[in-house]
């Protein structure tokens, strides 16, 4: 839903998108406050697809270019750029952890993602993770990717984070989770692991 209109519509987004980043390169949207212009019709869906007017955006570099001006404010997602600010709709998380890679590092094992905008980060200090319980699908895991913004795993890489996890006792209760340049994320309750998986 329009409640204001944007400045030339998705192609003025798109143009003002470009200008300020350009691509590949994050412009620094934490440092813009223009007014708020409305909400358009844009959603972000579980699976990580982008909509626009009800219709996938098909075009990768496009979703690309969104996904550098996009930003969590504390009310709402909106995309940003120096002179406007738009609302829209994520159903879940902005992002799609779609694969990982295990590798070792200085601090023990890496667990790096690639997110469906073909970002890639390493969990750890800098990118946690975290696990959510999920009405129907059992534990959620997130990965951070920057700002308040977060990346869900994809299901099917569930079951490598499982096989990667190991049990630490935390706070007296075994938890089981997996660890990431020297942190540890805790999953679940080492004795209930078992019906997540």
């Amino acid at each position: 839903m329009i409640d204001t209109p944007m400045a030339g519509g998705l192609e003025g987004l798109t143009s003002a998108a470009k200008a300020v980043g350009g691509g590949r390169k994050l412009p620094p949207v934490h440092l813009w406050n223009p007014e708020f212009c409305g909400d358009i019709d844009m959603r972000i869906a579980r699976d990580g697809t982008w909509f626009y007017n009800g219709s996938p955006i098909g075009r990768l570099p496009l979703v690309q270019l969104f996904s550098t001006i996009l930003r969590k404010d504390p009310e709402r997602y909106v995309l940003v750029t120096p002179v406007e600010r738009v609302g829209i709709q994520v159903e879940d998380a902005p992002f799609l952890a779609v694969e990982m890679q295990r590798r070792a590092g200085e601090n023990g094992p890496v667990l790096a993602f690639r997110t469906n905008v073909e970002d890639w980060v390493e969990a750890g200090p800098d990118h946690p993770m975290r696990f959510e319980t999920g009405d129907s699908e059992g534990l959620k895991p997130y990965v951070h990717i920057r700002a308040d913004l977060w990346a869900l795993v994809k299901r099917a890489l569930f079951y490598d984070l499982v096989e990667a996890g190991e049990v630490r006792e935390i706070e007296g209760v075994r938890m089981f989770g997996v660890v990431s340049n020297g942190a540890f994320f805790a999953m679940a309750p080492a004795e209930e692991i078992e019906r997540f998986a």
